[in-house]
């Protein structure tokens, strides 16, 4: 499993060398948010485990290395820019899964376009060895949901740069979505999403 960084999400904060807030913006290209969609039921032996990337990542940060609590965070990309990479799965079945994955009965890209995560409370210490080992509570939207979400984050400055990686689990259910089942309900998608993220920021003033 690669790791990365989901929300996939969400990126977050302090710079080490500067006394003063400092803002930053997503850098998409750098960055990458893996959902790993797991299987589960009688026969799940029989099916695939599906990999999930949000490509299209926007947003922005306000890091403050001497006030974490008043440092914030701003994250979102649309539904429809989900894509299933095909790892660990037949070619044949990609366009399938894709075309499931982003329809009425699982996002409803359509009805619901935006995925967002903005924070409300930023938490932590300094790490061992340098950077920070933060928490981060917010506002995850999904599938037209908003649920309170805690995203754990270890965080490093390098120049302008801001890496935040991390990983966590949210519920299809709690989003109002319904996990798909195949061949009699024998192969179902798990409802727990584990996402895994690398968010890199680049300081914007």
């Amino acid at each position: 499993m690669r790791p990365i960084p989901v929300a996939f999400a969400v990126v977050l904060l302090p710079a080490a060398a500067v006394a003063a807030p400092r803002s930053y913006r997503v850098d998409a290209a750098a960055s990458l948010v893996q959902v790993h969609v797991g299987k589960s039921g009688a026969f799940s032996f029989a099916g695939h485990k599906h990999e999930v990337v949000a490509p299209a990542l926007e947003g922005t940060v306000v890091a403050d290395p001497d006030d974490l609590a008043a440092s914030s965070v701003s994250v979102t990309f649309t539904a429809a820019s989900l894509r299933v990479t095909g790892e660990g799965e037949p070619a044949k079945d990609v366009p399938k899964v894709q075309a499931a994955m982003v329809g009425p009965e699982v996002l409803d890209a359509a009805r619901f376009p935006a995925v967002t995560f903005r924070s409300r409370q930023v938490s932590g210490q300094a790490a061992p060895g340098g950077g920070w080992t933060l928490t981060v509570v917010g506002d995850f939207t999904l599938h037209g949901v908003t649920r309170s979400l805690s995203l754990p984050l270890r965080v490093a400055v390098e120049g302008d740069v801001l890496t935040a990686t991390g990983r966590t689990v949210i519920g299809q259910k709690d989003f109002g979505i319904q996990p798909v089942s195949a061949a009699g309900g024998t192969v179902k998608v798990k409802n727990e999403l584990a996402i895994e993220y690398r968010i890199v920021a680049r300081a914007s003033e």
